[in-house]
C-alpha cells in the first residue's frame, strides 16, 4: 500500500514542470473525486478509431505485399494463442457496415491508418504501386465523407513493408526517411482532396522500444540500449520531412493539417515532498512523451534524455552518448513540424527514484531512467495487466503539454479501456465509467485552457491486439472473431457514447445517470442476440463432432464447454446489472 500522502495529494509540479502559461492550473489542488456537469465548446469533434493491421484482414489479398506484422505474427509463440491479423475484423471487406455502425453513433470523424504495403507492396514507389489498394482507401474516404465523417489519417500504425525490414533493418537505417516520405507524398497526391487531418506517426515510442528493445512487438528486435534511440532519432527525422513535402507542396491546394499521435502515460511523484521522486515523475514523462515532442516541437531532445543517457554511456565506456543527436541544420528543420498534436493517453504510474546500475551489460531505455513505477492497488482493473484506471492523470498530462509546448492545436487520438476475459460481456459498465471520466477530466482541461479540439475513442471494434492476440477487447462494438462473418454485437458503451456526443457534454446528473441505466437496459438485447448466435454455433459444433471421432478432448472443452458457459454468463450478468442499476436507482 502506498503512504497515504502519496495517493491522497497532488504532487507539487510547479518547480519542475510547468512554465509561467499554466499559472491557471493548480497543480497543488487535489479534487481528484469531483465531477464537472458541462459541455465542449460548439465544434468539438467526437470520434473513434482503428488501425490498418488491427482491423482490416485481407493480409494477402489484392497485391497487398507483406508488412512486418503479418511476418511476425506467423511466428509460433509470438502472439497470444498463435493469433494473427490475418482476417481480423474483415474490414477491408465491410465499409459500408462499418461507416453504418460509426453514423448510428453519430461520430462527427473517424481515425484509421493507411497500410503501406498494400499500397505500396515492397515499400519502395519506384517498384509498383497497388491501385486496388488506392481504390480500397478511396472508397472508404469518399463513403466517410459521404456520411458527413471527417476522416483523420494516420500514415505509419507499425506496419512497416517487410521488404523494408529484410533489405534495410527497417526503421534503424536513414534510408527509411525517403522511403517513408515517398510513400506519404503519394497519399497526398491520391487522397489530399478530400483529407484535412494527417498525422505522420503513431505512437512511435512503441515502434522503437516494444520494436526494437524489448522486441515484444515486430519486427521482434532486442537491441538492448542503442536501437530504440537510433530508431526514434530516424523517425523524427521522418516525420519533419513529410511535414515540410506537405508544407512546401500540397498545403496551399489541398489545405490541410500535418501532425504526430504521440502517447504517453501520466506520472506522479509517489513522495510530493521528495525533490528526487519529483524529479523521477518529470524525467518518466520526458522519456515517453518528451521524446518525440520536445524535438518537434523545441528542436531538441529533453535536456534530461541527454543529461542521463549521456553520462550513463561514459560510465558504461561508449566513446559517445548512446542518444543520437541532432546537427544544428536538422533542430532547425524538425522544430515546428507540428500543426497539431494528436495524444494518445490510457493510464497513470506513481513514479519514484530508483538507482539502476551503470554496467555496459545492463544498459536500456528502461534502466537509463533510473526510476521505478508504482501502481495503487484501490485503482480499477478492468484486465488489462498494464491498463488501470485513474482519470485525473488525463487532465495532468493535457496540461503538461500545454505548459511544455505552447499550448498546441490537440486531438485526443486514443483513449479507452479493453476487458480481458474468456466470456466477453456487452454490458461493459466498467467502460461506461471509464469514457464518463476521462472524458470529463478532458472537460476540466479545456476549462484550464487546454486547446484540445477533439476526441477518439479507442476504439470502435474488437480488433487484434498486437502480441495480445484477440486476448484483449477495446471495442465500443464486439465483434465475434470465431464467426467467418465477423458480427458486430453493440456493448452499452455505444449508447453512453452516443449520448455525451449527443448533449456534447454532461447536462446534469440525473441524466448522465439515466444514460448509464438505458445503455445497460439496451445492451440486454444484444446480449440475447449474441447468446442466440452462440447457440447456434455451439449446436454445428456439437453436429461436426459427432461426426469426427478422432476429435480431441481439448477441442470438445473449447468448442461445446466454453461457449456454453459464455452463453449462460452473458445472460445471467445482463439481469445482475439491470437489478443493480434498478437497486441504485
Amino acid at each position: 500500500m502506498l503512504p497515504r500522502c502519496a495517493i491522497s495529494v497532488c504532487h507539487v509540479f510547479v518547480l519542475v514542470l510547468c512554465l509561467s502559461s499554466a499559472e491557471d492550473f493548480d497543480w497543488t489542488k487535489n479534487d481528484h473525486g469531483s465531477f464537472y456537469y458541462g459541455t465542449f465548446p460548439a465544434g468539438f469533434s467526437w470520434g473513434a478509431g482503428s488501425s490498418a493491421y488491427q482491423t482490416e484482414g485481407a493480409w494477402d489479398k489484392d497485391g497487398k505485399g507483406l508488412s512486418i506484422w503479418d511476418v511476425f505474427s506467423h511466428k509460433k509463440g509470438k502472439i497470444q494463442q498463435n493469433d494473427t491479423g490475418d482476417s481480423s475484423c474483415e474490414g477491408y471487406h465491410k465499409i459500408k457496415d462499418d461507416v453504418g455502425l460509426m453514423k448510428d453513433l453519430k461520430l462527427n470523424h473517424y481515425r484509421f491508418s493507411i497500410s503501406w504495403p498494400r499500397l505500396i507492396p515492397t515499400g519502395i514507389k519506384s517498384d509498383h504501386i497497388n491501385e486496388k489498394g488506392i481504390q480500397y482507401y478511396n472508397e472508404l474516404i469518399d463513403h466517410l465523407l459521404e456520411n458527413k465523417i471527417t476522416p483523420i489519417v494516420t500514415l505509419y500504425h507499425w506496419d512497416l513493408p517487410q521488404f523494408l525490414q529484410e533489405r534495410y533493418g527497417g526503421w534503424q537505417n536513414i534510408s527509411m526517411v525517403n522511403h517513408f516520405n515517398e510513400f506519404a507524398n503519394l497519399c497526398f497526391e491520391r487522397f489530399g482532396n478530400r483529407i484535412k487531418y494527417w498525422m505522420t506517426f503513431n505512437n512511435p515510442w512503441s515502434v522503437a522500444v516494444e520494436g526494437y528493445e524489448t522486441g515484444e512487438h515486430a519486427p521482434g528486435l532486442r537491441l538492448r540500449g542503442t536501437g530504440a534511440y537510433k530508431v526514434a532519432h530516424h523517425i523524427i527525422k521522418a516525420h519533419a520531412k513529410v511535414w515540410h513535402t506537405y508544407d512546401t507542396q500540397w498545403r496551399a491546394k489541398q489545405k490541410g493539417m500535418v501532425g504526430i499521435s504521440l502517447s504517453g502515460d501520466w506520472g506522479e511523484p509517489v513522495d510530493i515532498t521528495n525533490q528526487k521522486d519529483i524529479e523521477a515523475a518529470e524525467r518518466y514523462v520526458q522519456f515517453y512523451l518528451g521524446w518525440f515532442a520536445t524535438p518537434i516541437f523545441h528542436g531538441d531532445y529533453p535536456q534530461v534524455m541527454k543529461d542521463f543517457i549521456g553520462r550513463k554511456s561514459v560510465q558504461q565506456g561508449f566513446g559517445t552518448s548512446r542518444l543520437p543527436s541532432f546537427s544544428p541544420q536538422e533542430k532547425s528543420y524538425i522544430k515546428g513540424t507540428c500543426d497539431f498534436l494528436g495524444v494518445g493517453h490510457f493510464t497513470t504510474r506513481y513514479i519514484t527514484q530508483k538507482n539502476h546500475p551503470s554496467a555496459r551489460s545492463s544498459s536500456s531505455y528502461f534502466t537509463d531512467r533510473d526510476l521505478a513505477e508504482l501502481v495503487d492497488p484501490r485503482w480499477p482493473d478492468p484486465g488489462s495487466e498494464w491498463l488501470y484506471s485513474v482519470p485525473w492523470g488525463f487532465r495532468r498530462l493535457l496540461n503538461f503539454v500545454k505548459s511544455q509546448y505552447g499550448n498546441p492545436m490537440i486531438y485526443v487520438t486514443e483513449n479507452g479501456v479493453s476487458e480481458k476475459m474468456l466470456c466477453t460481456e456487452l454490458c461493459d459498465d466498467w467502460r461506461i465509467q471509464y469514457f464518463k471520466d476521462y472524458t470529463n477530466e478532458m472537460l476540466k482541461a479545456i476549462k484550464d485552457g487546454v486547446n484540445v479540439k477533439g476526441y477518439t475513442a479507442w476504439s470502435l471494434l474488437d480488433k487484434f491486439e498486437w502480441d495480445e492476440g484477440y486476448s484483449e477487447r477495446f471495442g465500443l462494438y464486439y465483434v465475434d472473431f470465431r464467426n467467418k462473418n465477423k458480427p458486430r454485437y453493440p456493448k452499452a458503451s455505444v449508447q453512453f457514447y452516443k449520448r455525451i456526443i449527443s448533449s456534447n457534454g454532461f447536462p446534469n446528473q440525473r441524466e448522465v445517470e439515466n444514460w448509464r441505466r438505458k445503455a445497460v437496459e439496451t445492451c440486454s438485447t444484444s446480449n440475447q442476440l449474441l447468446a442466440a448466435e452462440e447457440q447456434r454455433s455451439t449446436a454445428a459444433n456439437i453436429l461436426r463432432l459427432i461426426h469426427d471421432p478422432l476429435t480431441s478432448h481439448m477441442e470438445m472443452v473449447t468448442e461445446i464447454v466454453v461457449p456454453t458457459v459464455c452463453t449462460l454468463s452473458i445472460l445471467l450478468s445482463a439481469v445482475f446489472l439491470m437489478f443493480l442499476l434498478r437497486r441504485r436507482n
